[in-house]
């Protein structure tokens, strides 16, 4: 957060010396604030790793984009078929996320796919209960939700 808090700042310091508040140069701003941050982050321990969260997040976009689709059209062919196909059921996910912000993040982005939705978080914050509108295979769904967190705590650590 601290690299993306340094990246906003030296945009916006790049917006005023130029005095062009667009927003594409604000976005060029960014760009150049990134590339500097890369170079400075040998130096500056709390920068390490800056510049491989943005390949990571705009993998992690398309990832998310392909999920909500498949997701989608699961649950609306399901609308559509006279017969029901779906098997609902809640599943226990031991997780790896550590701090809140991580286990909300995670929670959050389950629940925004159509078909599993974020029920609870245990006590010690080590498991998360998911409701699944398709529980075919519990293993499966299991792999492909801790695929989705593996994914969220390469972008957030």
């Amino acid at each position: 957060m601290t690299g993306f808090m340094w990246n906003l700042l030296l945009a916006l310091m790049w917006v005023v010396l130029t005095g062009d508040v667009g927003g594409i140069n604000l976005l060029f701003g960014l760009l150049i604030g990134y590339c500097v941050l890369g170079v400075m982050q040998r130096q500056m321990p709390s920068l390490r790793g800056y510049t491989r969260r943005l390949p990571r997040l705009i993998r992690f976009i398309g990832f998310f984009i392909k999920e909500l689709i498949v997701a989608n059209l699961q649950v609306a062919f399901d609308i559509i078929t006279p017969v029901w196909h779906m098997k609902p059921g809640v599943i226990a996910m031991p997780l790896e996320a550590k701090t809140e912000l991580e286990i909300t993040m995670v929670a959050n982005l389950i629940s925004m796919t159509p078909g599993t939705l974020s029920l609870d978080v245990s006590d010690d914050r080590r498991v998360l209960y998911i409701h699944a509108m398709f529980l075919d295979n519990e293993q499966e769904l299991r792999d492909s939700l801790k695929d989705m967190e593996r994914r969220v705590l390469g972008i957030l650590r």
